[in-house]
């Protein structure tokens, strides 16, 4: 089975809430109508119910009558969310009344029902920028216990099977965190491998890659990775993670064997946490490219519930997987 056919195969065992604030945008709502039609959770869209239901129709849409569709301006718990709004962010000055002006933008409406437990997660950024999908999550879900960086992980296809875990890798940080502290780091890498357990199925063989393996080159650069992989360590003792090492030696058995005798990451590595962001952001797209990878992603990570931004230019099919994947995180967690 395929990968992300068996994400969808374990999103139908959940059956998950999943919110979708984009309720008018058109590959949203298609993409809703397709989920409902596989069972790949229970949808949840915000908007004005009878637009929404005239929308479904002149698209021809089947399944959208069976989604739970929730008006911002008459939400019954629209007063409790705003309440809950002030109290989580009265020190940053937030007054009832700004906070009955929020509750009614969807964006701050999906985070605050999956803040109190009405949904389990959200997809949303067809139609908004990441900043303004990101912003309610950060200040009202906020990240996991302890977790304090949100990140952005890629599943990674490759055709060669000989990688990873055959085929598949997980790479991060390739959309978040510019340039992480090597705590921030260490934390990346062990939301990373909870990404590879919850959503590729396998156990996390975790490498902290550098230019640098096991000493050979010195540099500040090095020692913040060198500190990340101790720091990750004594996190998740049990987690079987390595650092620092080079690319090569990370994915080549014989390479690892020669660079990092000893290692039991070495050569077998199926997560990659790259030291920063130009890191991770260039070598997920040139192996996109240059190695005919599927990249599925970003998926954000960290979060104490999971919010996921989509690309402005996203499909109606990424929408849908990015569905499946919520679930999947949602069930997880």
């Amino acid at each position: 089975m395929e990968l992300l056919d068996s994400i969808k195969e374990n999103a139908r065992k959940h059956n998950k809430r999943i919110v979708l604030p984009e309720g008018y945008e058109e590959r949203t709502i298609k993409a809703a109508d397709i989920a409902i039609g596989e069972g790949l959770a229970r949808i949840i869209l915000i908007g004005d119910p009878q637009e929404m239901r005239a929308h479904a129709e002149k698209l021809g849409l089947k399944n959208l009558s069976k989604a739970t569709m929730v008006d911002p301006r008459s939400h019954p718990m629209k007063d409790h969310y705003a309440d809950m709004m002030v109290e989580i962010r009265k020190n940053k000055g937030m007054t009832k009344e700004e906070a009955n002006r929020l509750i009614e933008d969807p964006l701050y409406l999906g985070v605050m029902m999956i803040k109190n437990g009405d949904a389990d997660g959200e997809v949303s950024g067809a139609d908004h920028a990441t900043g303004d999908v990101l912003r309610p999550a950060f200040q009202y879900v906020k990240t996991a216990p302890g977790i304090s960086v949100v990140s952005g992980a890629f599943i990674m296809i490759l055709p060669d099977k000989s990688f990873g875990e055959n085929g598949v890798l997980i790479f991060a940080d390739g959309a978040v965190h510019p340039n992480p502290t090597d705590k921030e780091l260490a934390e990346i890498a062990i939301a990373s491998a909870k990404t590879a357990r919850t959503l590729g199925g396998f156990e996390p063989r975790v490498a902290l890659l550098s230019f640098s393996t096991k000493g050979s080159a010195k540099h500040e650069l090095v020692d913040k990775v060198i500190s990340a992989t101790s720091i990750a360590q004594q996190m998740a003792p049990d987690l079987m993670l390595d650092g620092e090492l080079q690319g090569d030696a990370a994915l080549v058995e014989a390479i690892g064997l020669k660079k990092a005798p000893g290692s039991k990451i070495a050569g077998k590595a199926n997560v990659l946490v790259f030291p920063d962001l130009n890191c991770g952001n260039i070598a997920y797209k040139l192996v996109q490219r240059l190695a005919h990878a599927e990249a599925i992603g970003p998926i954000l990570q960290g979060m104490a519930a999971p919010i996921n931004d989509l690309s402005r230019g996203c499909s109606v099919s990424d929408i849908v997987s990015m569905i499946a994947i919520t679930a999947n995180q949602a069930a997880g967690k």
